[in-house]
């Protein structure tokens, strides 16, 4: 087990509300912290000396990065930590835990077991442990809340009213459990009853009441504030796996009006915009934060993935390389900006949490943004790796791969790490590299048969 040398963080007494697609604001919302500008990170090891060839870099950021949702879990539940820093939240991080940060944890474990970095026996031996978990915590029409205490198993309330079920953190929770559940395939009786249990967390999912009867998702529902936040789940955002599961599911299935009402506002998010003459059939202006290309491609294969809005490889494609041509242009002149160091998504910043984006620039570069572009922009995301990696160094690389964000202009360094921006750093380098993820997903019939019934071509 890793032992971190963490620095001490204060909480605001709020929380960051409410998302959607209109503007840049983070994934869901994420509750803020004050960094400690005094933190000495001098201690922890830099990277080898030596040059390492393409591979070599990839699979050792690959691998220490996974040792987040490794050696960094919650010893009495498995799930990953919603962040390292131990006196975050209060001083109650160490048991908060992440159910979509989980799940970005959970679609890595075929790669570790195919990379040999964990056992197959090791990595069910976990999925038992979390799925023990799971079905000790209390589900809101099945759904699963934001976060848990891990040592408890009660909800951690996200916010005053958030403290309920959260159809998102639920979506990107099953996209994990799901590509788990099609690699542990075999015919033994641990995996046969693995397979089963995961069946019976997907199936008791009731999509159809996040509906309030209406063609359109909510985002959240409790039983205290019942659907109080009234948050509708519309694109273009990161959210394209909830109506792809949702119309996937063999117990509770949204009609397609419901993704044609809801998620595309018949066919309003199609905003056809073009910057740095690059086409990108929607999203907000420059594209938004780059997490919208990531969080549900995971498991979704975009490749070939086409309905009447857009075709999804040249939508992400074209969001990253605005993206990475946003920062060569750099208009604020942030120093350290270039087609080396880039990448602009939500993260911690000098001054608390942030949706970084083009369009709230506020001089931070988020190493999750570039790496978990690997599959869109090959050549501009390793320049940014090697320039992380070999440039900036013992600064930005710590005991779990790199730490989740640094400025050149102001001089600062995060000290910690969150899962939501570690577990895509080593999917989507693995789709680049493999596609493994994609093909196991992608496999699913389930998933199948939501993609059929939304009409998409694959």
């Amino acid at each position: 087990m890793l032992k971190l040398n963490l620095s001490r963080f204060l909480l605001f007494p709020v929380f960051i509300l409410l998302f959607s697609c209109s503007d840049d604001s983070g994934p869901g919302y994420q509750e803020p912290y004050t960094p400690d500008p005094t933190d000495d990170l001098s201690g922890d090891d830099g990277p080898a000396e030596e040059t390492l060839t393409d591979n070599e870099l990839l699979d050792l950021v690959q691998k220490e990065t996974f040792k987040y949702f490794w050696d960094f879990a919650e010893s009495n539940s498995g799930m990953a930590r919603e962040r390292s820093q131990d006196d975050a939240y209060g001083g109650q991080a160490p048991q908060i835990v992440t159910t979509g940060g989980t799940g970005f944890g959970l679609a890595s474990f075929p790669i570790a077991v195919e990379r040999g970095w964990i056992s197959r026996d090791e990595a069910t031996d976990r999925l038992v442990k979390i799925l023990d978990f799971l079905d000790a915590v209390p589900k809101y029409h099945g759904a699963f809340s934001h976060w848990y205490m891990g040592n408890s198993a009660e909800t951690r309330p996200f916010s005053d009213l958030d403290d309920g079920g959260d159809l998102v953190e639920t979506a990107f929770l099953l996209q994990g459990l799901l590509i788990c559940r099609q690699y542990f395939d075999s015919d033994s009786e641990k995996e046969n009853e693995i397979n089963a249990r995961i069946t019976e967390i997907w199936e008791g999912v009731e999509w159809t009441w996040y509906t309030q009867g209406q063609n359109v998702l909510y985002w959240h529902w409790s039983p205290n504030n019942q659907f109080a936040i009234n948050l509708q789940i519309k694109g273009w955002n990161e959210s394209l796996i909830v109506y792809v599961l949702a119309a996937a599911s063999p117990t509770y299935p949204i009609s397609k009006e419901v993704y044609t009402e809801g998620w595309a506002s018949n066919g309003g998010i199609v905003t056809s915009r073009s910057h740095y003459g690059i086409n990108m059939p929607m999203g907000p202006n420059y594209g938004g934060p780059l997490f919208f290309s990531h969080y549900s491609f995971i498991g979704l294969d975009p490749r070939k993935l086409e309905d009447q809005y857009a075709q999804y490889w040249e939508q992400n494609e074209a969001h990253s390389l605005i993206n990475y041509n946003y920062c060569i242009d750099n208009p604020k002149n942030f120093e350290g900006y270039g087609e080396n160091s880039w990448g602009l998504t939500a993260s911690d910043s000098k001054d608390g949490y942030a949706a970084h984006s083009p369009t709230n620039d506020l001089g931070v570069i988020t190493p999750t943004a570039a790496l978990s572009s690997f599959p869109y922009t090959p050549e501009e995301s390793m320049a940014a790796l090697r320039y992380f990696y070999e440039e900036q160094g013992d600064d930005l690389w710590g005991e779990m791969g790199f730490y989740d964000a640094f400025s050149e202009e102001y001089n600062w360094y995060a000290d910690g790490y969150l899962a939501i921006d570690q577990g895509p750093i080593i999917a989507m380098i693995e789709n680049h590299r493999t596609q493994l993820l994609w093909n196991l997903f992608m496999a699913d019939e389930d998933v199948k048969s939501g993609l059929d019934k939304l009409d998409f071509s694959y």
